[in-house]
């Protein structure tokens, strides 16, 4: 059985081709169009799949997507049913005229099934939470588990209380927008001067940089109020919703401008205020997100948890959640934003609606195109660039990577997430505290103040991090302290309050970045590296060996390694 997952027309537009619940390809349509967090119809990301399962359209049995227009007929509307445009609204208008016979309205999800010539086209439009549902437990090792769900808004929820046992998944209760940790998140976003629903992992680096302010945090904690059964609300006082009737040009009011002074603006420099704000809010968020997940281990009776949405993007937060709350054993995905919707929604119909029972658990995220060396010297020659055959690459590049070179590392399937896991990534030594600095400097043109995260050999994570025995971090997704005696030594990974958001790597999941990191260990006696994504600021991740090129002669990058070809300037 073959399946099409797509997330469309939300924050990252992606696509995914699953097989008897098997990922066989998926890639975000940025990678391929170049203009990041697209939120076009991925085409590009869809003929991808095709061409890595080597098949056709006409081959596909059905085709799943993250949002569901049906919960729009709660309730009768002919202005709309009555009163169509064109003929193709009776899409629309057919079902909401006949919903009225029906005592209960409410559609859990739409198929649609287009009869062709010789083949069927079946769609099926699962509603947003649900398919976040799907990227959070489906993708996890439990065969069962307590499921949160929290973003800014999936049609009309914020948060979604659940649970998973084997196939079958139990909604105990959601809460609506615009009582939303999302809008909460960007509202403060926004008002510190940065792109809200985009740069909300910016505040989340800045909240490090100050100790929580009585001064702040009262005026925060009373803004979210928190009630019995999980539940909590915002005081809409200070937040701009969206409102068709009455558009406001940004997501704070005049209210929450009275209390903490004017908005930073885009260009000015942080102050202290900025840095006090975003600590106060980011521990406030923290408080009521354990407050959700209390109740749900209650409701649940669950040790295990899952968790997606993209409030679960915040990795500091991720980091505390086994230490805060009863749970014992947490999975996160590679994606657990919009762009993993796409995967959540094909596994959701495969299991849960079509009732498929092969549980296939994430254990990376390496399911992107993938460049031979044959490809890779083709490309290169046709630029006409020096370079050279390197047979043990990973010895050699750890080499130059002791010697402080800035590496871009251009290996095997390309990622699918916003994290680079050692196949999209820029690299350097994590030895010198200066590191940081000129790699913001010379390659990523970002903010001073956002740190770079440590990829590490799982074996050597209890030497360096503050991380209980067992846990790890494969997709990058969590924050945790660096030991106070390993500060010292790794620098330009330690972010300024001590922590790290560590990726630990394996041999089974990535055996050329694991020797690559072995290697660095047995030249400098670390088993540690700086790893950043392979882009641009404003640009995504590198796709194709002509976008790696490109990306290193616009930057100071001091050497490009691609398959086995070694490119120094």
């Amino acid at each position: 059985m073959k399946i099409i997952g797509i997330s469309h027309d939300l924050y990252i537009s992606s696509a995914v081709l699953i097989q008897d619940g098997e990922i066989i390809a998926a890639a975000p349509e940025e990678r391929f169009t170049r203009a990041k967090r697209t939120r076009y119809f991925p085409q590009n990301a869809i003929q991808f799949c095709l061409d890595k399962a080597d098949c056709r359209i006409e081959d596909i049995d059905y085709f799943s997507t993250s949002w569901n227009p049906g919960v729009y007929f709660k309730s009768f509307n002919p202005l709309f049913s009555g009163r169509r445009r064109f003929k193709g609204e009776y899409l629309y208008a057919i079902p909401d005229y006949l919903l009225q016979f029906f005592k209960h309205r409410h559609a859990e999800y739409i198929e649609q099934n287009i009869q062709l010539f010789n083949t069927q086209c079946r769609i099926y439009f699962i509603q947003h939470h649900h398919a976040h549902i799907g990227n959070a437990y489906f993708l996890s090792p439990f065969d069962n588990a307590a499921i949160l769900i929290a973003d800014e808004q999936g049609e009309f929820s914020s948060v979604t209380y659940a649970s998973g046992i084997d196939n079958d998944i139990k909604i105990f209760q959601s809460q609506s927008y615009p009582h939303s940790l999302g809008t909460f998140y960007s509202g403060f976003t926004d008002f510190l001067g940065f792109r809200p629903n985009s740069d909300e992992w910016k505040v989340m680096a800045l909240s490090a940089w100050a100790d929580t302010s009585d001064k702040y945090y009262d005026k925060v904690r009373k803004m979210v109020e928190l009630l019995p059964e999980g539940r909590f609300e915002l005081d809409l006082s200070y937040f701009n919703t969206y409102d068709p009737e009455q558009p406001e040009p940004n997501m704070y009011t005049e209210k929450f401008i009275k209390d903490f002074g004017a908005p930073r603006k885009r260009d000015e420099p942080l102050s202290e205020r900025e840095y006090k704000l975003a600590s106060a809010m980011q521990q406030v968020a923290e408080e009521t997100a354990f407050h959700l997940l209390d109740w749900l281990y209650k409701k649940s009776k669950q040790k295990n948890l899952a968790v997606a949405g993209g409030f679960f993007m915040n990795s500091v937060l991720n980091g505390k959640i086994l230490r805060n709350t009863p749970f014992e054993k947490i999975f996160i995905s590679s994606c657990p934003d919009d762009s993993g919707s796409s995967i959540g929604s094909a596994l959701y119909l495969y299991h849960e609606i079509l009732r498929g029972k092969k549980r296939r658990p994430l254990t990376h995220n390496f399911f992107g195109p993938k460049f031979s060396n044959k490809e890779i010297e083709k490309t290169i020659k046709k630029f006409q660039l020096n370079h050279k055959f390197v047979g043990d690459i990973e010895k050699y590049t750890a080499q130059l990577l002791s010697e402080d070179k800035l590496v871009g590392w251009f290996q095997g399937r390309m990622e699918f997430g916003q994290r680079a896991l050692g196949n999209r990534s820029i690299l350097t030594t994590p030895k010198k505290k200066d590191m940081k600095d000129k790699v913001n400097r010379a390659v990523k043109y970002r903010e001073a103040f956002r740190p770079f995260a440590p990829s590490i050999l799982l074996e050597d994570t209890d030497d360096y991090f503050d991380i209980d025995e067992g846990v790890g971090a494969p997709f990058m997704e969590k924050v945790y302290r660096i030991k106070q005696s390993k500060r010292n030594l790794i620098p330009a990974v330690v972010h300024v309050d001590g922590s790290g958001r560590l990726q630990t790597v394996t041999k089974d999941t990535n055996p050329k970045f694991h020797k690559l990191l072995r290697e660095f260990k047995k030249i400098t006696g670390i088993p540690v590296l700086l790893n950043t994504s392979f882009n641009l600021s404003g640009e995504p991740i590198v796709c194709t060996p002509k976008d790696a090129i490109r990306t290193f002669f616009s930057c100071g990058l001091d050497v490009l390694v691609m398959g086995n070809y070694v490119i120094i300037k």
